[in-house]
């Protein structure tokens, strides 16, 4: 079973390195078809997020790519959301079957969410292109950025799926006229603390399996190295669309 973990690892992580999105929406449910129960797998999920953007972090910031004022903002808005949801989780003491129900109804939500933010940023990009980016602007939405960011914590703390795709959506949204790798960046610098603190929060409710972790770790580092070397041979076009259909049918099977 070790071995079923790392390989479940490496497949993810390549996924990861060649697209840039299904980490979390495809390692949770990866974590749920090996019989892991829900609140484990978000938990686990949300530490192995943790450390495998970390080294990301530093790369887009020697690369210029991070927008700290909006990283800060999401932040501000997404760390006590995250640590509000997990008080909540530890005074209400659920029943385990209620919390594998909510975990499921919540991550079934998420995916789909996820996979229509797949299929649909590209059809924003086309209009926003449509209307010239001199009518865009970079100023500072605070207010919607906190927001933004306090309905992401709430969401990843108990799914472990938004910080990728759907944070980087809502940034695409909010500043349509940052530079891609900006988004991405600014993203993954925000999702690095909002996962982290969701995480430790989750082991300190006893929702982390650390064996698990470091065998998911073993397999997705090689991962994402290979991944993201055959990026520019693989088609695109192909590999999202695929990969939002297959998360929309687990999320839409997690749901109903």
């Amino acid at each position: 079973m070790e071995w079923g973990y790392a390989i479940a690892g490496l497949a993810v992580g390549f996924i990861v390195g060649l697209t840039g999105v299904g980490g979390g929406s495809l390692m949770t449910p990866i974590l749920l078809w090996f019989g892991i129960s829900p609140a484990t797998a978000v938990g686990t999920d949300l530490l192995y997020a943790a450390l495998t953007k970390m080294g990301g972090v530093a790369a887009h910031h020697r690369q210029g790519h991070v927008d700290w004022r909006i990283a800060a903002w999401l932040t501000a808005g997404s760390v006590p959301a995250a640590l509000l949801v997990l008080a909540g989780l530890s005074y209400l003491q659920l029943p385990e079957k209620m919390l594998d129900t909510l975990f499921k109804l919540v991550l079934g939500v998420a995916l789909l969410l996820t996979a229509a933010a797949i299929l649909g940023k590209p059809l924003l990009l086309r209009w926003l292109g449509g209307r010239g980016t001199a009518s865009l602007s970079l100023e500072p939405r605070i207010g919607l950025t906190i927001a933004t960011g306090v309905a992401l914590g709430a969401l990843v703390t108990l799914s472990s799926i938004g910080a990728g795709a759907l944070g980087t959506l809502a940034l695409f949204l909010l500043y349509p006229a940052l530079s891609t790798s900006r988004l991405v960046g600014t993203e993954i610098a925000h999702a690095v603390p909002l996962t982290l603190v969701a995480g430790l929060g989750h082991a300190g409710l006893g929702n982390v399996d650390v064996m698990l972790l470091a065998n998911l770790l073993v397999g997705s580092l090689p991962g994402i190295w290979l991944g993201s070397k055959l990026t520019r041979r693989l088609a695109e076009r192909w590999l999202r669309p695929t990969l939002a259909v297959m998360l929309g049918l687990i999320g839409a099977k997690l749901v109903f």
